[in-house]
């Protein structure tokens, strides 16, 4: 009897030694599995990224037309401001042509012009009637360039807007009007505008406009007025700015 209960506890703790060697593997792959690291988990943002801003659109003072306050062929009586005359003064060694225009410069402040008022505002007359408008604004040298494509871009395509809204047909019978016999008509030819990074010019309608960055459009004509010259006309213009000027005159017919 004793033999058997020998033999009986030695299987007891074989049995109990293969129990726990075949465990062992279990626990350790238990230990790896608990101490690997999470997976990365791709964070939603809060909010999507805001789409970038849009440009401004240009305000109504980039548009020439602002600087016409009475049609071209008005006489002075009817301009709606109180001006008074200067005098152009015509370097010949620069090129200057006789001109018998006589300018007027506004007593009032001018028309805003791309965003600005004008620092030169003349109104100019032949024959007592408004043949042509200057105006120059001072930019600094950084923006000038952005301002002056911008404005000439919108310029040219007004001018080409309304050729092509002349040369559509029937448009004068869709406004009532009658056709005129021999009346002169505004050609693609006659409305072609030219824009370089320094100039645009271009026609709409019966007005060209011919506009420079850097240097004035009439460089041989200097006004100087009649009274005395005010602080802001003293000053001359600085090393980090440059002038935007433009010149309206009337297309004559032919």
């Amino acid at each position: 009897m004793q033999e058997i209960r020998q033999l009986a506890t030695r299987s007891f703790f074989a049995a109990r030694r293969r129990a726990h060697w075949a465990a062992l593997p279990i626990a350790l792959l238990a230990a790896l599995t608990g101490c690997r690291a999470p997976t990365p988990h791709a964070t939603a943002p809060d909010r999507a990224p805001a789409p970038p801003p849009e440009a401004r659109p240009l305000d109504g003072s980039y548009d020439w037309h602002v600087l016409v306050i009475a049609p071209f062929g008005s006489v002075l009586k009817q301009i709606p401001l109180s001006l008074h005359e200067v005098l152009l003064f015509r370097d010949q060694a620069r090129g200057g042509k006789a001109d018998d225009a006589e300018c007027y410069a506004s007593d009032a402040p001018a028309p805003r012009f791309v965003g600005r008022t004008p620092d030169e505002y003349l109104l100019c007359f032949k024959e007592d009637r408004l043949a042509r408008i200057q105006a120059s604004v001072r930019l600094t040298v950084a923006e000038a360039p952005e301002v002056f494509a911008a404005a000439c871009t919108r310029w040219l395509k007004n001018s080409m807007q309304a050729t092509a809204g002349a040369a559509a047909p029937g448009a004068a019978a869709s406004n009532g009007a009658a056709p005129e016999t021999g009346a002169p008509r505004t050609t693609d030819a006659q409305n072609t505008g030219a824009q370089s990074a320094e100039a645009c010019k271009g026609r709409e309608d019966s007005i060209r406009f011919n506009a420079h960055l850097g240097e004035e459009a009439t460089p041989a004509e200097t006004p100087v007025a009649k009274t005395p010259p005010t602080e802001a006309q003293q000053t001359e213009t600085s090393p980090t700015e440059t002038t935007l000027s433009i010149t309206l005159d009337s297309v004559p017919n032919p």
